[in-house]
């Protein structure tokens, strides 16, 4: 099959032992990020099938009504950045593992490290070294601080067992079904959601994008967590309401650590998450690994095989074919 590789910025899979997979296969790999439709269209009008980098293009109608030769769209985890609808009208499968029961533990770490790197000033530290200067200020220690985990899954679950051996408390606070769930395991869940955010002294969201979360965290949550509080965010920036967390932050009374953008790749260097004293930012960094590219994409090529071979597996729109 022709497949092209989309927004491999550092040309990483061909260094992966699972890019040996696609032997056999006609493979092109773009190692840059091409918003546009049109313009990408051109480039992979011969493709086949498409292999995505997560979330990091738009597979819309607008690019699969101009690409007649692509049957197969394969990548891991969930697809909002998939339009299943026009996949099916233009006779495209969608092949997605949703990889059930495993953790990404890249993200669980990046979310400890942010804590740690906020909490010890590690970015300032650093700097203030490099710039032939020494100590610029005096950290805290995470040990007995509450951490409260917003959503419990699979990677928050992560994060909890790494915070419990630092010391830390965890409280819980998620979906009616998610806080009973918390309770059956006898884990701490706060009493109120107030209650929740008020006195956690860092809260880190874990919760999947989708509309019934789009903007579940209101600027009345940001509001009742207590001065120098610090928000964690290495899932989406959807799951908090438009402008809320650039507006708290203004207000200099709370810190944020955050993974993920509204618009991504994020290159707007006036943009108040990237310039703020109080914000830690990272490029959404939190799932790159070699390890987890490693582990998602070999499962993404086993997809690619199982197509060619006529017997396509982890089928999101099994009415085509």
């Amino acid at each position: 099959m022709k497949v092209h590789i989309l927004d491999d910025w550092f040309d990483t899979l061909r260094s992966l032992p699972c890019f040996e997979k696609l032997a056999g296969h006609d493979v092109t790999v773009w190692t840059d990020h091409e918003p546009d439709p049109d313009a990408l269209a051109v480039r992979v009008r011969e493709a086949e099938c498409l292999v995505l980098f997560r979330e990091r293009t738009q597979i819309g109608a607008p690019l699969l009504d101009q690409l007649p030769n692509l049957k197969l769209v394969s990548q891991r985890s969930v697809y909002p950045h998939v339009d299943v609808a026009a996949c099916t009208r233009n006779d495209v499968m969608l092949c997605s593992n949703m990889h059930a029961g495993a953790p990404s533990y890249a993200a669980a770490e990046m979310t400890l490290a942010l804590m740690l790197a906020h909490y010890r000033q590690i970015p300032q530290q650093a700097a203030s070294l490099q710039a032939g200067q020494w100590q610029m200020g005096v950290g805290r220690t995470l040990r007995g601080r509450t951490l409260g985990l917003y959503g419990y899954g699979r990677i928050a679950n992560a994060v909890a067992g790494y915070a419990q051996a630092i010391g830390m408390n965890v409280q819980w606070w998620a979906s009616e079904e998610g806080r009973a769930r918390a309770a059956a395991d006898g884990q701490q869940v706060a009493q109120s959601r107030a209650d929740f955010f008020a006195t956690s002294d860092i809260i880190s969201l874990h919760v999947r994008l989708k509309p019934a979360t789009r903007g579940i965290i209101t600027a009345d949550d940001l509001a009742a967590m207590s001065p120098r509080a610090l928000l964690v965010n290495t899932s989406r920036s959807g799951l908090i309401a438009p402008g809320v967390l650039e507006a708290e932050i203004a207000r200099g009374r709370i810190y944020a650590a955050v993974d993920v953008f509204d618009s991504e790749p994020m290159v707007d260097a006036d943009n108040i998450l990237a310039t703020h004293p109080n914000v830690l930012a990272t490029p959404h960094i939190g799932y790159v690994t070699e390890d987890e590219f490693d582990l998602q994409f070999s499962d993404i090529f086993d997809q690619v095989n199982a197509f060619a071979a006529g017997a396509p597996i982890h089928v999101i729109n099994p009415e085509v074919g």
